[in-house]
């Protein structure tokens, strides 16, 4: 039970993710491809990466 809640709160927070990433004007297209690519495959990993690293510079 506690797996599942996990999973789709990582589901939840990667999409999270990529809609905030697409809303950015200064990134390019291909870059924002790119991003949003990693942390849908990285889950957890990928959102906590892009809210604290990369978020504050884009």
């Amino acid at each position: 039970m506690l797996g599942t809640v996990l999973y789709i709160l990582g589901i939840v927070a990667a999409v999270w993710c990529v809609v905030d990433i697409f809303k950015h004007d200064k990134l390019e297209p291909l870059y924002k491809v790119l991003i949003a690519i990693a942390v849908l495959a990285f889950s957890w990993i990928g959102f906590a990466v892009y809210y604290f690293l990369i978020r504050d510079r884009i």
